[in-house]
C-alpha cells in the first residue's frame, strides 16, 4: 500500500519538475494554481507606433501660411457679420447685462 503511495508521490514530483523546466528552456511562465495573470497582455508588442504612422502628419496646423488664411477668413466673416448687427455685442451690452439692469 505504500508503494503505491510513493509511486504517486515520486510521479508528481517528476512532472512538476519536468514542467518547471520547460517553462524555463522555452521560457513560459508557470502558473500552476491557474489564477488570472496580465502577462499575456504585457508580452505582447505595443501598437502606439504603428498606429501613430498610419494617420498622415496634419500639415495644416503647422503651416503658418494655412493659419493665416483661416484667420483671415474668420475675420471677414465677423466683419460680414457685424455688418449685418449679427456680430457679438461688446462687452457689457449682452443678456447678462440685460437681465442685471432690468431689474434695476
Amino acid at each position: 500500500m505504500s508503494g503505491v503511495g510513493l509511486r504517486r508521490l515520486l510521479e508528481t514530483a517528476v512532472t512538476q519538475g519536468v514542467t518547471e523546466a520547460r517553462a524555463r528552456i522555452f521560457g513560459h511562465v508557470l502558473n500552476p494554481t491557474g489564477q488570472r495573470s496580465p502577462h499575456k497582455l504585457l508580452r505582447k508588442k505595443l501598437i502606439g507606433d504603428k498606429v501613430s504612422q498610419w494617420y498622415p502628419h496634419d500639415v495644416t496646423k503647422d503651416d503658418p501660411l494655412v493659419m493665416a488664411a483661416r484667420e483671415q477668413e474668420r475675420l471677414s466673416k465677423l466683419e460680414m457679420l457685424k455688418r449685418r448687427g449679427k456680430g457679438p455685442p461688446k462687452k457689457g451690452q449682452g443678456k447678462g447685462a440685460a437681465k442685471r439692469n432690468k431689474g434695476k
